[in-house]
């Protein structure tokens, strides 16, 4: 277990559809972070990020197994750098003959890659500009899981915007929640004497990722995807949110950025003592359980 965890965040901005290109962009991108001091302990990159995220039916060209992916990103790893870091990355995935929008969080550096953990996306927005379900199908969980420097869980995009997959992910330990996502910019831009600039969706999701990690007591880290696809825009604007509710840093828009936080254990300890609501929620789970399951059996 870490005291202290040096996260990077990597807003990057692929080449629709070509995997290779993008993966042989890597190389370059761990070298580069690699040489920073102090160096990552984890690497946070977008949902669909070797890919992008509308490919639609070609789904079918670029889906992957989770073990075929973290191998590639291994090799791109050694490829240029020594020693180990731990990435969050998000791919299109082939698992028992069905196609996931999922999430990967792996150790690289060694002979082989070590797998810590695949998320699989709960929820598949089929609205607007979205069309997922007619594309991957649902996964059917979140659960926080054990990292080297203690314990995480990872959120896609739409998971993010329902808070009971922060809570189970709290509730089961979490420390970290990690959400890649590939949202597209929307909504009227602000009043310019607004703090955070951008559209409108870019708002929501600062302050989605404020308040769930200030309601848990976690650290919320948001990666966006940058770029253009097929006349659509995604604005970048990645942020890690601490404990508190406060903004540890945030990314530029519109373009490639990274950036690198060290991010302080204690201060989970620190705001769940001045703000204990997930100890209070985690003492009156068994009457919410009944009331979630009154509330199903209505339905």
């Amino acid at each position: 277990m870490a005291d202290v965890v040096n996260l990077t965040i990597a807003q990057f901005q692929p080449k629709k559809g070509d995997y290779s290109g993008n993966l042989k962009r890597f190389e370059q991108l761990f070298e580069s972070f690699m040489s920073t001091d102090p160096r990552p302990d984890v690497i946070a990159f977008s949902e669909t990020v070797l890919t992008g995220y509308f490919v639609e039916g070609g789904v079918r060209d670029v889906a992957l197994p989770a073990s075929t992916f973290a191998t590639d990103l291994n090799l791109a790893f050694r490829a240029r750098c020594s020693g180990q870091v731990d990435v969050v990355a998000g791919f299109y995935e082939l698992h028992e003959n069905t196609y996931f929008n999922s999430a990967i969080y792996v150790t690289l550096g060694g002979d082989e890659p070590v797998i810590a953990h695949v998320h699989r996306k709960v929820f598949l927005p089929t609205y607007g500009l979205f069309d997922e379900e007619r594309f991957v199908e649902h996964g059917l969980g979140v659960r926080a899981f054990d990292t080297r420097w203690g314990r995480a869980a990872i959120l896609i995009c739409e998971d993010a915007w329902h808070a009971l997959t922060a809570t189970a992910a709290a509730l089961d330990g979490a420390q970290i929640i990690f959400v890649p996502s590939a949202s597209p910019a929307r909504g009227a831009w602000p009043q310019p004497d607004e703090e955070i600039r951008g559209p409108a969706s870019m708002h929501r999701w600062e302050r989605l990722a404020r308040d769930r990690a200030e309601e848990h007591g976690v650290f919320v880290a948001l990666i966006q995807l940058t770029g253009n696809e097929g006349g659509k825009a995604f604005p970048g604007g990645s942020v890690i949110a601490g404990p508190h509710g406060d903004i540890r840093a945030r990314a530029p828009l519109w373009d490639e950025a990274s950036i690198s936080v060290s991010l302080d254990l204690g201060d989970i300890t620190r705001a769940r003592a001045s703000s204990p609501l997930l100890a209070d929620l985690r003492t009156m789970l068994p009457h919410m359980l009944r009331s979630l399951g009154r509330a199903g059996e209505r339905e």
